[in-house]
């Protein structure tokens, strides 16, 4: 039985890659046969939750590779010339639009190759993920993620395992390709792996920010309250409603990975005493262990200096450890809280203890 918690991270993703092209390049010539079973069949899957898929081909005999879509009931239709030639664009375009998913040749000088990535540039395509027999090792392990701007630093840093499939990628992103995903092409599953999750098996190179801290949006609100809903009632924190959290909206901010909110942070202003609150701060259960809280915190920080705003102040029953030597607040008595925060603390009976923070 398929674990609920890896299904639920799927079908997160469904709607978002529903009708968008993803160009798909394998090295048939080499990844055994088996991880390329097994890569079809998750293309069919694919296919069938709407993505609209161009399959390139990367060596090997293109009819074979074609034939075994049709056996995993794909439904495809050879592309009659290779990717980087003229017309072969408006040629996939055409088989897109029959709902059908494209079979092409796309064996050049090298897997991302510049033909390759004109041809993602003009079929539109938000993803261009190359399974291959090498990947992108960091001091020899996959790293998640890794922003186009820092490649060429990274690549000279004599530490990557496959520099130049890093720098091709970086330059795929630098000429507009949103993601660019490296992945192990003899790992089964890779695929669904990488795509599915936020965090991925291989290394995806990105122009924009893949993981960013950005203003809460009214639409991230059910996901802020089903997110904190565990920590309330463990904690007994203050409930929050839907009307409380958007009459202050523009205090919260959310963590998201490729767009999908895996942890909070509030900062509450109490002008007249020139101090804020560092509330609410919450990291998935699947993502903590990552820094994303220090991460959080330090965002709510630089608010507060934008802002002016001298010292901040937590308030917390179970993260005294993470706020006292993660984030290096000092443990002060309820008397430094506003008087209206102090009150309601009072009144909650909650047991917290006070940190607080010099920013001057």
């Amino acid at each position: 039985m398929a674990d609920q918690g890896d299904v639920r991270a799927v079908l997160e993703y469904v709607p978002r890659f529903r009708g968008k092209i993803f160009v798909v390049l394998i090295e048939a010539g080499l990844l055994p046969e088996p991880a390329i079973a097994e890569t079809l069949l998750d293309l069919a899957a694919m296919e069938d939750v709407g993505v609209k898929l161009i399959l390139g081909v990367l060596g090997g005999d293109i009819k074979d590779l074609y034939d075994w879509t049709l056996e995993c009931e794909i439904l495809a239709a050879r592309l009659p010339r290779p990717l980087g030639e003229p017309g072969a664009i408006e040629e996939a375009k055409a088989i897109l639009a029959r709902g059908q998913t494209v079979v092409a040749d796309a064996s050049f000088q090298s897997p991302l190759d510049p033909k390759v990535v004109d041809f993602t540039l003009g079929i539109g395509a938000v993803k261009l993920i190359a399974l291959l027999e090498e990947a992108i090792l960091i001091d020899g392990e996959p790293v998640p993620a890794v922003r186009a701007s820092e490649a060429e630093a990274l690549a000279g840093s004599g530490t990557v395992t496959g520099d130049h499939l890093l720098l091709a990628a970086a330059e795929a992103c630098r000429r507009g390709v949103p993601r660019v995903h490296v992945l192990n092409g003899r790992r089964q599953g890779v695929l669904v792996d990488e795509l599915f999750s936020n965090e991925g098996v291989g290394t995806m190179v990105h122009a924009d920010s893949y993981r960013e801290i950005r203003p809460l949006r009214e639409e991230d609100i059910p996901e802020l309250l089903g997110m904190i809903g565990r920590s309330v009632r463990r904690t007994k924190l203050l409930a929050r409603t839907y009307e409380d959290i958007e009459a202050h909206l523009e205090e919260y901010y959310v963590m998201a990975i490729d767009d999908n909110v895996v942890g909070c942070v509030a900062l509450h202003e109490y002008p007249s005493e020139q101090t804020a609150e560092v509330a609410c701060l919450y990291v998935k259960l699947n993502h903590e262990g990552r820094g994303y809280g220090v991460d959080l915190v330090h965002h709510a920080e630089k608010i507060a200096r934008q802002k002016s705003i001298p010292r901040l102040f937590a308030l917390t029953t179970r993260a005294a450890d993470f706020f006292e030597h993660r984030v290096h607040y000092t443990l002060r008595d309820a008397a430094v809280l506003p008087a209206n925060r102090r009150k309601l603390l009072e009144d909650s009976g909650r047991d917290s203890k006070v940190f607080e923070k010099d920013l001057s």
